[in-house]
C-alpha cells in the first residue's frame, strides 16, 4: 500500500509484495517535476521558492532584481540571468509577477517563457491579474505543447512563509490535479475553480473583500481608540463579536496589537498599497465591462489610490489605519 502526501517527495508505506511498484511510483513522481523554473522573487515568490526547496525540489530562479536572485542562490536555488535560462528544461514553471503587463511580457517576448519552455511543461501563473490574461496565454501555451493554468494564491506573506497558501486554479481540471502535489509544497490547499480565468475571478473577488474589510477594521479601531477605548480590549471584542474578520483577527492594522505583522513593523513588507490598488482597479475594470455594481469596491479603490498619492504605495495595506488618523509613517 502507498499514499501520496502533499510534498515534493512521495512518502510511502511499503509492504514487501509491492516494494518494486512503490519504488517505480516514487521515481516517476520525482521525474515529473525534476526541475522547477520560478520567475518573480518578491515578498511572495521568495518564500514560495524556499518552501519548494525544503520539499526537495531543484529550483532555477530569475528576477529583474539581481539581489533577489542572489539571496535565493545562497539558499540553494540555481540563480539565472534570464527568463530563458530559468525555464530551460523545466518540467514546471511558476510565475509570481506584479501586473498583467509583466505577465504578458514575460510569457510572450523574445526569449520569454513560451519561446523557451520545453514541450510537456506545466505553466502556473500565480500573479493577480486580469482574467483575460489567462484566456490569452492558455491557447498560446498549447501551441507550444505546454499547459497553462492561472493559479493565484490567498494567504499573503504570512501564508507564503508558512507554506499554507490557498491556490485557486483556472484551466483544465486534469492539469490542476497533475500540478496539485507541487503546489502543496508551497500551500495547504488547492481549489479547482473552473475554466481559464476562473482562478483569477476568485482571487479578484477575495482581494476586493480584503481591501474593503481592512478599511472597515481601520475605521472601527480608529473610532474606538479616539473615543478612549483600550486598543487591545477593543480588538478582543471585535474578534469575539459579529465584526470579526481576517483583517481584525490575523492582520490587525494597529501597531503593537499582533506580533509578526506589518503594522507592528512600520508597515514594511506584506501586501503593498500599490498592489491592492492595482487589484481593486482590475475588479473595477471587469465589473464595469460586465455591468456589475461594486460601489464599496469602487470606494475602496479610491481610498488606496489616495494613499498612493500620499507616497504610501510601498507600505502594507494596513497602513490605512495611519492614513485615516492623518499621521505620517
Amino acid at each position: 500500500m502507498f499514499s501520496l502526501k502533499s510534498r515534493g517527495v512521495v512518502q510511502v508505506t511499503v509492504n514487501m509484495a509491492s516494494k518494486g511498484f512503490i519504488q517505480n511510483a516514487t521515481l516517476d513522481f520525482q521525474r515529473s517535476f525534476s526541475k522547477i523554473g520560478f520567475i518573480g522573487l518578491g515578498n511572495m515568490g521568495n518564500p514560495m521558492v524556499k518552501n519548494l526547496m525544503k520539499k526537495g525540489h531543484k529550483v532555477a530562479v530569475y528576477d529583474i532584481k539581481k539581489d533577489s536572485v542572489a539571496d535565493l542562490a545562497k539558499a540553494g536555488a540555481t540563480g539565472c540571468g534570464s527568463v530563458a535560462e530559468a525555464v530551460d528544461g523545466a518540467d514546471a514553471v511558476v510565475t509570481m509577477l506584479p501586473a498583467s503587463k509583466h505577465v504578458l511580457d514575460t510569457y510572450t517576448r523574445k526569449g520569454g517563457i513560451l519561446e523557451s519552455v520545453k514541450k510537456g511543461a506545466y505553466l502556473v501563473d500565480s500573479s493577480t491579474v486580469d482574467p483575460s490574461v489567462s484566456q490569452t496565454l492558455a491557447p498560446l501555451a498549447k501551441e507550444k505543447g505546454a499547459t497553462y493554468l492561472d493559479g493565484p494564491v490567498s494567504g499573503g506573506t504570512i501564508g507564503a512563509e508558512a507554506g499554507t497558501l490557498t491556490f485557486m486554479i483556472g484551466g483544465e481540471e486534469d492539469a490542476s490535479k497533475k500540478v496539485e502535489p507541487l503546489l502543496l509544497c508551497m500551500g495547504g490547499r488547492v481549489v479547482y475553480c473552473g475554466s481559464h480565468g476562473m482562478g483569477l475571478v476568485a482571487k479578484i473577488a477575495n482581494n476586493m473583500l480584503l481591501g474593503i474589510s481592512m478599511l472597515g477594521v481601520s475605521e472601527a479601531m480608529n473610532l474606538g481608540i479616539k473615543l478612549g477605548m483600550d486598543p487591545k480590549t477593543l480588538m478582543s471584542i471585535l474578534n469575539t463579536s459579529t465584526g470579526r474578520c481576517w483583517s481584525s483577527e490575523m492582520y490587525n492594522p494597529v501597531p503593537g496589537m499582533l506580533p509578526n505583522v506589518p503594522s507592528s513593523n512600520g508597515y514594511k513588507g506584506g501586501f503593498g498599497v500599490a498592489l491592492i490598488a492595482k487589484d481593486l482597479g482590475i475588479a473595477q475594470s471587469v465589473a464595469t465591462q460586465s455591468g456589475i455594481a461594486i460601489p464599496m469596491g469602487a470606494q475602496a479603490h479610491q481610498m488606496y489610490r489616495m494613499m498612493e498619492i500620499k507616497k504610501l504605495g510601498d507600505k502594507d495595506l494596513a497602513v490605512a489605519y495611519k492614513y485615516l488618523q492623518g499621521e505620517s509613517v
